[in-house]
C-alpha cells in the first residue's frame, strides 16, 4: 500500500525546550512531519533566502522572538513570500498583536497553551482551507460571516473605515484620515458591530478578510 506523504512543518521559536516538545507533539501525529526549526526570523529568511525553492506546508511562527521577532518576519514574508501558509503561536492574546500579525499575513493565531486537538486541527485547516482561527480570536464571527447569501450591505465610508480598521492604526488616527471626528468613528464601530454581529476589532478585521474588502 503506498504511504500517504506527511505534510511538512517548520517551527520558528526561541525557546529550545518548547520547540522540541512542540515537534515530538506533531511528529506524534500521522499527518505531519517538522523538518526544521530554528530560533528566530532572522535565520528563518536567511534559510528562505538561500532556498528559493523550499516546499513546505506550514510555518508555526512564535510572535515573541530575539534578533528578529514573529511581526517583523511576518512582514517580510507577505513582502517576499506570501503564497506561505503561516499560524502564529504566542503566550499573548493582545487584541493589538493579532490584528497586526493577521493583517500582515498570518493565516491563523494559537495561544501556546492550545490543546493539541485543537492546535492539530488548526494545521489541518489552514493547509486545507487557508485559515483558522479560534472564538478567542474571531470574537463573534457568526452566521454572517459565513454566510453568502446574508452578506450586508455596507456604505461607501464604512467600507473605508473597514480598510483603515485593519492596519495598524488607532482609532483617532482613523478619524484624522477620514477627516471626521473621533465621535464619528465611534459611531461608525459601534454601527458595523451591531450591524455584522461581531463583538471586537479582530471580528471587523476577519470579517473584512472573508469578504476581500482587504487581502492579505
Amino acid at each position: 500500500m503506498k504511504t500517504k506523504v506527511k505534510n511538512k512543518i517548520i517551527v520558528v521559536d526561541d525557546h529550545q525546550l518548547f520547540s522540541q516538545s512542540l515537534q515530538l507533539l506533531i511528529n506524534s501525529f500521522k499527518e505531519f512531519d517538522v523538518v526544521n526549526r530554528f530560533e528566530n526570523g532572522k535565520v528563518f529568511i536567511t534559510y528562505l533566502q538561500e532556498n528559493t525553492d523550499l516546499e513546505v506546508d506550514l510555518i508555526l511562527l512564535d510572535v515573541n522572538m530575539p534578533v528578529l521577532d514573529g511581526l517583523e518576519t511576518m512582514k517580510w514574508v507577505k513582502e517576499n513570500r506570501p503564497s506561505l501558509k503561516i499560524i502564529a503561536l504566542s503566550v499573548n492574546d493582545d487584541e493589538e498583536i493579532i490584528i497586526k500579525m493577521i493583517t500582515n499575513g498570518a493565516r491563523g493565531y494559537l495561544l501556546k497553551d492550545t490543546s493539541p486537538e485543537i492546535f492539530k486541527e488548526a494545521m489541518s485547516c489552514v493547509i486545507d482551507k487557508g485559515f483558522y482561527f479560534t472564538e478567542l480570536v474571531s470574537g463573534m464571527l457568526v452566521k454572517k460571516a459565513n454566510d453568502d447569501s446574508k452578506k450586508v450591505s455596507l456604505k461607501e465610508k464604512e467600507i473605508v473605515f473597514i480598510r483603515h480598521a485593519c492596519s495598524e492604526k488607532t482609532y483617532k488616527e482613523i478619524a484624522s484620515e477620514m477627516c471626521l471626528s473621533p465621535k464619528t468613528i465611534d459611531g461608525y464601530r459601534e454601527s458595523l458591530f451591531d450591524k455584522l454581529e461581531i463583538k471586537t476589532r479582530i471580528g471587523l478585521v476577519l470579517y473584512a478578510i472573508k469578504h476581500k474588502i482587504v487581502l492579505v
